[in-house]
C-alpha cells in the first residue's frame, strides 16, 4: 500500500495511490463507509496504519480499483511533505564508505555518526530548496527514509521490521562549507530552511521485497551522480532502527534518514532528485537566496 499526502483546496490531506490515479481519503471513507483519518500523521500516531493494511490486503484494493470516477489523475496531483511534524528526525552521515570519500572522512566503522534535524527544515515534493545566505556550497543527498510506526524502546534488530510503518525518498541538505570549518557546527550547516524534503509517497514493508536491495541514487539535472545499493551501506536500516531506540524512545512518525551514497553540490536552477528503485522520485528545484 502507498499513502501520500496532497494539496487540494489550499489544504493538506492524506490520500490513497491505486494504480490509475490517487485517491483521497475522505472521499474513500464516504464512498466505502470507512472511518480513517484523514491526516497521514494521526494514521501512523493512531495506529490505523496496520488496520488500513489489513483492509486494503482483504478487500479494499479491490474495492479502490473500483472507484475509477472520484480518483484524480496523476498529473493533476500536487503532493506536500508526508506531514510536518515529526516529533524526530534522525539523519545519519557517511553511512557509505564512498561517501566519505567525497568529503576526504573516514567512515564511522563502531557507530552510526547520528545528527537530528528541526522540523522546520521541512519542504515537499516540487518546493524549492533555498541556498542560505551564509552558504556558498551547499550539497543535496538522496536517501532512503525509515518511518517509524510504533512507539518503541530497545528495539532489537530482528524485531525493526515490526515496528516501522514502511519507506520513503528524501533529499537532504548540508552547507557543507560551514561543516568544514568546524565538525561541531553540524547541527547548524544542517537546519536551515527547506534542508529536508520527504515524500512524496509512504511505501509500506509490504511493497518492499527486501530492503538491502534498494537502489538509491542522488540525481542532478536529469544526471546520476551517485547510485548505491542498500546492501553497501556500513549501518543497515534494521540496525539503525535498533540502535537509535536504545538512544531514546522512537515514537510513530519518527523519520531516520538512512545516508546518502552520494552528496552533490547544488546551484541556482539546478533540480535535483531522489530516485529509489519502485518508489516514486523525488523532485526539488533549487534557488540560491543570494543570485
Amino acid at each position: 500500500m502507498r499513502l501520500a499526502t496532497v494539496q487540494r483546496d489550499g489544504r493538506e490531506t492524506a490520500a490513497l495511490i491505486a494504480r490509475d490515479g490517487v485517491l483521497l481519503l475522505e472521499d474513500l471513507n464516504q464512498e466505502l463507509n470507512q472511518e480513517w483519518s484523514t491526516n497521514l500523521f494521526e494514521i501512523i500516531r493512531s495506529g490505523q496504519l496496520d488496520r488500513m493494511k489489513q483492509w486494503y490486503k482483504t478487500e479494499g484494493k479491490n474495492r479502490v480499483e473500483e472507484l475509477g470516477a472520484i480518483k484524480i489523475p496523476f498529473q493533476e496531483i500536487k503532493y506536500g511533505p508526508l506531514y510536518r511534524h515529526p516529533r524526530k528526525i534522525w539523519g545519519i552521515g557517511l553511512n557509505y564508505v564512498e561517501h566519505a570519500a567525497d568529503l576526504s572522512e573516514k567512515a564511522p566503522s563502531t557507530e552510526p555518526a547520528s545528527f537530528m534535524k528541526p522540523d522546520t527544515t521541512i519542504i515537499g515534493p516540487h518546493d524549492t530548496i533555498e541556498i542560505p545566505l551564509q552558504s556558498d556550497r551547499t550539497t543535496a543527498e538522496a536517501e532512503l527514509g525509515i518511518i517509524i510506526g510504533k512507539e518503541c524502546k530497545d528495539v532489537s534488530e530482528e524485531d525493526a521490521p515490526n515496528v516501522i510503518a514502511g519507506f520513503t525518498t528524501i533529499i537532504d541538505m548540508t552547507a557543507e562549507d560551514i561543516l568544514q570549518v568546524n565538525p561541531r557546527y553540524l547541527t547548524r550547516s544542517k537546519s536551515f530552511d527547506t534542508f529536508f524534503s520527504f515524500g512524496p509517497h509512504l511505501v509500506t514493508p509490504d511493497e518492499v521485497n527486501d530492503v538491502l536491495d534498494l537502489n538509491v541514487s542522488t540525481v542532478i539535472n536529469g544526471n546520476i551522480h551517485r547510485k548505491n545499493v542498500v546492501s553497501n551501506m556500513t549501518f543497515r536500516p534494521w540496525y539503525l532502527v535498533s540502535f537509535h531506540s536504545k538512544v531514546m524512545k522512537l515514537l510513530p512518525g519518527d523519520i531516520i534518514s538512512t545516508g546518502t551514497p552520494g552528496a552533490v553540490v547544488i546551484r541556482n536552477g539546478d533540480i535535483v532528485e531522489c530516485h529509489i528503485d519502485g518508489f516514486e522520485k523525488l523532485v526539488n528545484p533549487v534557488k540560491d537566496l543570494k543570485a
